[in-house]
């Protein structure tokens, strides 16, 4: 079994390509009509939320693991 970061950057990054395919049928003039135009922007924009909440989930748990292991002692004064 993968482990589940390993397979949340594999999504991220075949997002990445799809979104760029996309936009290239869109730049490219590949686009027959209005309505596959708006089909394809609908795509583009679906994908990137789903982007941006892998991102966040990504960001989170590398913000933990920072957090993880860190030590603050703040209750103790140096001896005099």
């Amino acid at each position: 079994m993968q482990d589940p970061l390993q397979i949340l950057y594999k999504v991220s990054k075949n997002i990445d390509t799809r979104i760029q395919q996309l936009a290239v049928s869109v730049t490219s003039g590949n686009v027959d009509n209005f309505e596959q135009y708006k089909y394809i922007i609908g795509q583009i924009n679906a994908l990137e939320l789903v982007r941006q909440d892998i991102s966040n989930l990504l960001n989170e748990k590398e913000h933990k693991d920072e957090q993880r292991g860190t030590v603050i002692d703040i209750g103790r004064k140096p001896k005099t």
